[in-house]
């Protein structure tokens, strides 16, 4: 196992900037996890935000979750969160690509998000989506098989996008927000 703490049969270690990695002890350590699950907190949070729902994920579906990792973004914390999407889109991609570039092991990737971090995460997905070989018109093959048909986000196959509180329709009374005289 890696440097870290072990609780009630799940792993953890935090990063020097609060981001806590989270996966089960059984059987595996963060190394071996080949479902990275990525979680993104809303305006002014921190990674610490997804501290305590990513050990309550792993300890409630263990069965389920056993190589799985979970990793809270520390891109975009605190005031850096009022940079505005783009921004934070971009820092959110290169952060994602980190975390895969470190693990190689990782097949899946999951993204669980709250309020803003929902359109930064799903910013991101937008430029690390990969077009299946299929959707490029490279494979000219009759092998369509649901494997070669999917595109992927970073070269890994998506599992869930999943958001709370996001709003992706946009919000009314922005005027009244004091963030829209940032």
């Amino acid at each position: 196992m890696e440097n870290g703490m072990v609780e009630n049969g799940v792993c953890s270690n935090e990063s020097v900037n609060g981001s806590c990695g989270v996966w089960s002890c059984k059987d595996s350590d963060s190394s071996s996890a080949d479902h990275l699950v990525v979680m993104v907190h809303g305006i002014l949070g921190s990674a610490t935000d997804w501290k305590f729902g990513a050990k309550q994920f792993v300890k409630g579906l263990l069965c389920l979750l056993i190589d799985s990792l979970w990793v809270g973004s520390e891109h975009n914390m605190s005031k850096l969160t009022l940079a505005g999407l783009d921004v934070m889109g971009q820092r959110f991609t290169q952060e994602v690509l980190e975390v895969i570039e470190r693990k190689p092991n990782l097949q899946k990737i999951s993204f669980v998000a709250h309020s803003v971090g929902g359109l930064v995460a799903r910013y991101a997905i937008g430029r690390l989506y990969r077009p299946s070989k299929i959707e490029n018109g490279e494979d000219s093959s009759a092998d369509t098989s649901s494997e070669n048909s999917r595109g992927t986000i970073a070269g890994l196959e998506a599992i869930n996008f999943i958001t709370v509180a996001t709003p992706h329709l946009g919000s009314r009374g922005i005027s009244r927000c004091h963030f829209s005289l940032v």
